[in-house]
């Protein structure tokens, strides 16, 4: 299997310097990668030119019948067809066993999503007279209003943010970068943080970080997970909600209130409009509940 071995570190090279994936999906692709290489070993297949659709399909077959979800199984065939498209590039391959072998099909998962009361109460809970609780408040209200995901809202730096003309600068999966309006409400409550939270917080010591600790450091994406989980239960929140679900209702509130598709793709950052399109099914459904509750003969 050494052979193999390295024709996975070269893959790994490959999608991170070349391909400029973000270190989730590497380190996604690494677990997946590997599975279908454990697969491999257990069927004592050590040739990569051995390997058939026929192998492919069993691999897919013994996943499921895991337990595995169709989602879960078609992220582990995604890995292994850009694995031996990499192996087709690089000459080693000359046909890619995965060709004309269909993903399995995923029913669309509707996230949770919060109505637009819900995240009026959601964000009235941090106590603003507080340090904590006003920089609380100025990264659920930027969280709202810009849709980013949480790992891109730790990871802002302060020069990402243009106060003035009400936008940031922000990089995601695959670092790519885009321009997201921010809106009269955040741009408030980040100047109030700025001018009198922030540098309490940093006690004369610098940082790039825009949202910062009381160690002075970058706060993690599991401390804001528990401010989230916190104010959820202040506010009597009963959905299952994490900051992922703020992301959802930025996006479906938008379309609700007539914002076109590719725009809500821009600001979300999706590279793939399809992705987007989950929101649309959202307003469908809640549309499907308005009719039968208020329909005389629905």
């Amino acid at each position: 299997m050494l052979e193999i071995d390295k024709h996975i570190d070269n893959f790994f090279n490959y999608i991170v310097i070349e391909k400029g994936l973000s270190n989730n999906t590497v380190v996604s692709y690494s677990r997946d990668i590997r599975k279908f290489i454990d697969f491999l070993g257990k069927n004592e297949i050590s040739d990569l030119s051995r390997i058939t659709n026929v192998h492919i399909v069993s691999f897919l077959v013994e996943l499921r019948s895991q337990g595995l979800s169709s989602r879960t199984t078609g992220r582990n065939l995604s890995a292994v067809r850009m694995f031996f498209r990499f192996l087709v590039r690089e000459n080693f391959l000359k046909t890619d066993p995965t060709i004309n072998i269909e993903s399995p099909k995923i029913r669309p998962h509707l996230p949770s999503v919060l109505s637009i009361s819900e995240v009026d109460s959601f964000l009235s809970q941090p106590d603003i007279t507080t340090l904590k609780g006003l920089r609380n408040k100025a990264m659920l209200e930027l969280l709202y209003a810009t849709g980013i995901r949480v790992s891109e809202l730790v990871g802002l730096k302060i020069n990402s943010l243009n106060q003035e003309a009400g936008y940031l600068i922000s990089f995601g999966k695959g670092s790519k970068e885009r321009i997201i309006p921010i809106g009269d409400t955040a741009r408030h409550y980040l100047k109030e943080y700025l001018t009198t939270a922030r540098p309490k917080f940093l006690k004369g010591s610098m940082s790039d970080f825009l949202f910062v600790n009381v160690s002075r450091g970058k706060l993690s994406r599991q401390g804001f997970w528990k401010i989230v989980k916190r104010y959820a239960l202040k506010a009597g929140i009963n959905k299952k909600l994490s900051p992922h679900t703020i992301r959802h209702s930025f996006a479906t509130h938008l379309l609700e209130r007539g914002a076109d598709l590719r725009s809500v793709q821009i600001m979300l950052g999706h590279v793939d409009i399809s992705t987007t399109q989950i929101y649309t099914h959202i307003s469908q459904e809640r549309l499907k509940k308005i009719h039968k509750q208020y329909h005389p003969r629905a």
